[in-house]
């Protein structure tokens, strides 16, 4: 269907606004609401390789991004709970750790985690430790997604997984570091359990993660 195409479309040119008048057409027209999704999300998952490839950059990326955000929030809505259950991939709490405002890749990396079917908490910048862990009880979460993007915030990161162990819960979720200065090395110093360089890397891990 031509529709289907006219999606796909809206989201590889990182269009907001006709993704979003895309999305209200197919509510009214009552199209099947997961046929419509899969072409936003075959849309995204061609981003993510155009990124890949260097035919994009992180301009587009969260253009794109922001567009099937746009979509999606208009449509998620409308899915019976099961449909909502049965599309999601995971439940994700994500954040920026408290003392640290930076929260364009965070930001970007919730958005992409969503677009791909992850059920997500995005808490914002500024984060305490005991806000993400109270969050990520609440819901259910199967990820924590941390960034730090300074030296000295960093520290919270390790503060988090420590708190997450002292409570006797840390085998209840899988813990994601992102940030400029994270490295592997401090994702093993610390225990955690993998970080990305990019948010399609992220998106990739998250799924590897899960599937497991």
């Amino acid at each position: 269907m031509v529709i289907f195409d006219e999606c796909k479309k809206a989201i590889v040119q990182g269009d907001i606004e006709k993704a979003s008048e895309l999305a209200n057409q197919a509510l009214a027209n009552k199209l099947n609401l997961n046929t419509v999704i899969d072409a936003y999300s075959d849309a995204i998952r061609h981003v993510g390789s155009l990124f890949d490839e260097g035919e994009y950059f992180l301009p587009e990326l969260m253009r794109s991004a922001e567009a099937m955000k746009a979509a999606m929030g208009i449509l998620t809505p409308h899915l019976s709970s099961s449909e909502v259950e049965t599309r999601s991939l995971g439940t994700v709490v994500i954040g920026t750790i408290e003392g640290d405002i930076h929260d364009i890749g965070k930001t970007l990396v919730a958005s992409m985690l969503a677009a791909e079917g992850f059920e997500v908490y995005d808490l914002g910048a500024d984060v305490s430790v005991t806000a993400f862990i109270e969050k990520a009880l609440e819901v259910n979460a199967d990820l924590i997604c941390i960034s730090a993007l300074l030296t000295t915030t960093m520290v919270g990161q390790k503060k988090l997984i420590n708190q997450l162990v002292k409570q006797n819960i840390r085998d209840r979720f899988k813990v994601l570091l992102g940030g400029a200065p994270v490295s592997k090395n401090w994702v093993a110093e610390i225990g955690a359990d993998g970080t990305a360089e990019n948010a399609i890397s992220a998106v990739k891990l998250a799924k590897e993660l899960m599937a497991h």
